[in-house]
């Protein structure tokens, strides 16, 4: 068992199992009813997505240390109960099942789900690499 971390709208693996959007918004133009069969995600998860503030910081990133403060505060906003207890939620479920987590971001290393991985890793969770 272990949470895969994935672009939401790419293929699923084999053995990936439910697939968690963990993104502020729907994708856009997408039916409601689609967004599995379209690969995007099953569940919808916004308690681990960034703020709208997190993301306007990583809209305007164009330097290692402008990524830094954003990934900087996403980390701080996950400190908050709701997001903690949800990591942790998240990092439980790993040792039982197989699932996934992703965001729409074409680069992961650009995106929350880059440090979002990290901190599963630091709650215990099993990551799938």
């Amino acid at each position: 068992m272990a949470i895969r971390i994935v672009r939401l709208g790419s293929p699923r693996a084999d053995g990936e199992g439910l697939r968690i959007g963990t993104v502020r918004r729907p994708p856009r133009g997408v039916a409601k009813a689609e967004f599995a069969s379209r690969d995007f995600y099953d569940v919808w998860f916004p308690s681990v997505a960034p703020s709208q503030e997190a993301m306007d910081i990583a809209h305007a990133a164009r330097t290692p240390a402008q990524w830094t403060a954003f990934f900087r505060r996403y980390r701080s906003e996950m400190k908050k109960p709701e997001s903690a207890h949800a990591i942790a939620l998240l990092a439980a479920l790993s040792h039982a099942t197989a699932f996934s987590v992703g965001c729409y971001c074409e680069q992961e290393e650009h995106c929350h789900r880059h440090e979002l991985r990290k901190l599963l890793a630091e709650a215990g969770a099993v990551l799938d690499e």
